[in-house]
């Protein structure tokens, strides 16, 4: 086997001089020769294209080989790009020493005195100094041309590319490194440019007006060394360096190859790539299969490659193919062959790093042939891979794990394996990408809303309940929501719905439901916590045409034991349901009118007997301001043992201890046993007095301002519209409200005697 894995030289050709074509006079036999001078070429459209860069001419070669021509430029061609799906080519060239070189775009449909029209010509780059043009790519669309330049600069064309007046040109790139290779990828409506250079690889995003870029790799290559592949393989720049050839996304490097030696072309085609490098004369170590540079799945490959091979008589190909015939049709690396299984085989005998990069790469293919032994892989790469074969105990000698979010694009179509492998990860992996959770959930939603079978939806109902419940949606909260709505899994949303402690839309999605109960029910359990959820459910029971009367009591109850809404607002509320009447509010009014009288009565009652507490008040205190005041206590206020003297005596009636007095006083002036009441009653009075003076000037400050909703803003937080608790006489004005508190004030004022 390690013959097979050895780098090898094959003779793919055949070398044949190459004659001209019989003429009228003549039966041919003179070798076919070529202009001198040419340098460059390009090919499409069924010719050849040469550049000349002695007398500036383009050359065009049909397969007829009737060579024709004509004068691009006065002095030399320097580049050519031919569009595959475009009779227009573009041409690098110079018309005088010294200056900036031109560009000119040809129209080879249209004629000009014989010649092809030239419809636009141009500057290479903008202003007059003389660079060097070191590469060029025309996008197929024909609204961009990138030029690279020795200096590092890259001049991008966007618009038109056949007219002046339809496009722009700018300096797109500029850089200490000679530019060597150009790239246009297309991806849907996304446009990217490659740009590599001596030293770097950097993409731009042409889709975008800012043109950000990235740089995917600190080393280059040499021209003519990158290529963009097709389609069939994710269009990735290929990159050829002395010891590897390096595959590139737009936002990332991909795989590598390792294939060393001094690369000369590098060139895909029609899904294979081409590398033409020097021959050495000692061969390179053995390779892996993983290391293949040439993916070769056609036969009749060898055909199609005539043009590209037939001008390059002096370069020889080097392939890492042990045998193409033999390799092609027993090793189980290659699949464009069918024989998956032992390619899924050989993959699990890769070490971590390849077997990652292979099922990537033909995960899918696998996944549609073999699904459950790729599932299987796929399960053992993402937990504690070990290479099958390996005599180490499992994780031993490798112990990686993969990212088994990165392997769900896998299983595309493929639902079922799909679902047995995310809840493997989730059993096994508790800490698995978010990723893993999110298309579980989608996957068991899914199976849940198509299941017809009532006990199987039950299961597939309580497993994605289950899975919403784990915990792992906390930081996507949105995301899972979204899922179980367009799932219309109803108990999902409502679990999410009170984890987010979202009520009233708990309670809205009963409304849209028209489920009444529920309503009630979500009203009783969050109420405490948000009170407009019974105001709401009034006014929705209010709004509904049918008969609601027994939700709508339901709800005027609770409004009623709660205080939740004045009387007049209820009325209102509930005169929007045409088929409400008086008698639905009838209990409801009575019982609110009968409370209210009840409080008025308790006021009256209250009010009475701080009028009386007042006179007698007001009596004490000119009985202490006319007589003299006796006491009589013979016990202590504060140990209850008998009076001695000194002693101190205060005008409410207690009596102290001089020592029971000093320790236990804050202040010289105030009896100890009352001056807790006494601070709250002068509280009371002070925030009384405070607020009262704070609603004079919001009234006087509403009347006079143009703005009144700012003013009632402004007081709202300062409390001026919160409840009073009055503990004087009835208000009758500010002056005797402030009467009540000066006699009070007086009552409290204490004096201190010893006798």
């Amino acid at each position: 086997m390690a013959a097979y894995l050895q780098w090898r030289r094959f003779v793919f050709f055949d070398r044949e001089m190459v004659k001209e074509p019989p003429g009228p006079e003549a039966a041919g036999g003179k070798p076919f020769a070529l202009p001198p001078g040419i340098t460059v070429c390009d090919s499409g459209r069924g010719n050849l294209v040469f550049g000349d860069i002695l007398c500036g001419r383009i050359w065009f070669l049909p397969r007829s080989l009737q060579l024709s021509g004509f004068q691009a430029y006065k002095l030399r061609v320097t580049h050519l790009y031919q569009l595959k799906q475009h009779s227009i080519l573009v041409s690098v060239g110079e018309d005088e020493e010294g200056i900036n070189p031109l560009v000119k775009v040809w129209n080879l449909e249209k004629r000009d005195g014989g010649n092809p029209l030239c419809t636009r010509i141009f500057p290479a780059i903008p202003g007059n100094k003389p660079t060097v043009v070191s590469c060029l790519t025309v996008h197929e669309n024909l609204n961009f041309m990138a030029i690279g330049f020795a200096d590092g600069s890259v001049v991008l064309t966007k618009g038109d590319i056949t007219r002046d007046r339809h496009s722009k040109t700018q300096i797109l790139h500029e850089g200490s490194y000679p530019v060597t290779g150009l790239a246009f990828r297309q991806s849907g409506k996304t446009t990217h440019l490659f740009v590599v250079t001596t030293e770097n690889i950097q993409s731009y995003l042409l889709s975008v007006k800012d043109y950000s870029h990235l740089e995917l790799d600190n080393h280059g290559c040499g021209l003519h060394c990158s290529s963009l592949s097709d389609p069939s393989q994710d269009l990735q720049f290929i990159v050829a360096g002395n010891e590897c050839v390096y595959l590139y996304q737009p936002d990332e490097r991909g795989p590598c190859f390792a294939f060393e030696g001094q690369k000369l072309i590098v060139h895909w085609y029609r899904g294979y790539l081409i590398i033409v490098s020097k021959d050495r004369k000692t061969s390179p170590k053995y390779v892996s299969l993983e290391q293949l540079h040439f993916l070769f799945n056609r036969c009749s490959f060898w055909l199609s490659l005539f043009f590209f091979f037939f001008f390059f008589p002096s370069c020889e190909l080097l392939d890492v193919v042990s045998d193409i015939l033999r390799l092609m049709s027993c090793d189980p690396y290659w699949l464009p062959l069918q024989n998956y299984q032992e390619a899924l085989h050989y993959i699990g005998k890769l070490p971590f790093d390849q077997a990652e990069s292979n099922m990537k790469r033909y995960g899918k293919i696998l996944m549609h042939h073999v699904p459950k032994e790729t599932t299987e892989l796929l399960k053992n790469l993402c937990t504690d891979y070990q290479p099958s074969g390996n005599s180490e105990g499992p994780g031993i000698l490798e112990g990686k794990k993969a990212n088994s979010e990165e392997f769900i694009p896998v299983f595309a179509n493929n639902s079922r394996e799909l679902k047995a492998f995310l809840e493997h990860m989730t059993e096994v992996q508790s800490d698995s990408p978010q990723g893993v959770y999110d298309t579980l959930l989608e996957l068991r939603l899914q199976n849940w809303a198509h299941e017809v079978d009532k006990q199987i939806k039950e299961k597939l109902h309580d497993e994605a309940l289950t899975l919403l419940k784990s915990g792992r949606f906390k930081t996507v909260f949105d995301k899972a929501l979204v899922l179980c709505q367009m799932h219309n899994f109803k108990d999902g949303v409502l679990y999410l719905y009170e984890q987010g402690k979202l009520f009233q839309q708990i309670m809205h999605y009963h409304m849209q439901n028209e489920q009444y109960k529920k309503v009630i029910e979500v009203c009783e359990l969050y109420g405490d916590q948000e009170a407009c959820l019974w105001e709401q459910a009034l006014g929705y029971f209010a709004r509904k045409e049918e008969d609601c009367k027994e939700y709508i009591a339901a709800v005027l109850k609770h409004i009623e034991n709660k205080n939740l809404m004045p009387p007049l607002l209820v009325v209102q509320t509930l005169a929007h349901n045409s088929t409400a009447t008086l008698s639905v509010i009838k209990d409801y009014l009575v019982n609110k009118l009968q409370k209210q009288s009840c409080q008025i009565e308790q006021d009256g009652q209250r009010i009475q007997k701080y009028r009386d507490e007042t006179t007698r008040i007001r009596q004490e205190i000119e009985e202490l301001k006319a007589s003299p005041k006796i006491f009589q206590k013979t016990k202590c206020s504060i140990c209850t043992s008998a009076l001695e003297l000194p002693s101190v005596h205060f005008l409410c009636g207690h009596s102290f201890h001089q020592h029971c007095f000093e320790s236990y006083s804050e202040s010289d002036s105030e009896c100890p046993t009352c001056m807790p009441e006494n601070r709250k009653v002068m509280d009371m009075i002070r925030a009384q007095e405070q607020k009262r003076d704070l609603h004079d000037q919001f009234q006087h400050q509403l009347k006079c301002s143009n703005d009144g909703f700012s003013v009632v803003a402004d007081y709202f937080g300062r409390g001026v519209f919160n409840k009073l608790t009055l503990i004087t006489d009835l208000p009758l004005g500010k002056s005797a409200t402030t009467i009540e508190a000066g006699l009070q004030r007086e009552l409290l004022m204490h004096t201190k005697r010893s006798t």
